[in-house]
């Protein structure tokens, strides 16, 4: 999932996590304001397996070769903290659901006041 935000959201990116983020501006139809999607250049192998509840991964049987060894699907997600480094923002590696942000960065976007955003401490 690309997320598509506001500019005033991707100044907060740009101001925090430059080196981290790709902003391609778009036009929303009926909505005057400026948009870009938003498009991570981290992937972290991170996930820790064992801390995290409901790890399933693709396989053979599920007839996508390509994703075999990805994770399917992770119910409740734990991150090895001491995998991530400095990183700002970053989507865990095999799997294309989460959009991890450092503490810092997700109390600055909070104070933009933009809506739609959801965090959950991992």
């Amino acid at each position: 999932m690309t997320p598509v935000i506001h500019v005033k959201l991707a100044n907060v990116l740009l101001e925090h996590a430059a080196n981290e983020v790709q902003l391609i501006p778009v036009t929303v139809p009926k909505h005057p304001d400026q948009y870009v999607v938003l498009v991570t250049t981290r992937v972290i192998r991170c996930i820790d397996e064992q801390a995290s509840e409901g790890v399933r991964f693709w396989g053979p049987q599920h007839g996508q070769p390509w994703r075999i060894g990805e994770y399917r699907s992770v119910d409740i997600m734990r991150i090895d903290k001491s995998k991530v480094g400095d990183a700002k923002i970053f989507r865990p590696w095999g799997t294309h659901a989460a959009l991890i942000v450092s503490e810092d960065l997700k109390t600055a976007m909070e104070r933009t006041r933009a809506t739609g955003m959801y965090f959950t401490e991992v």
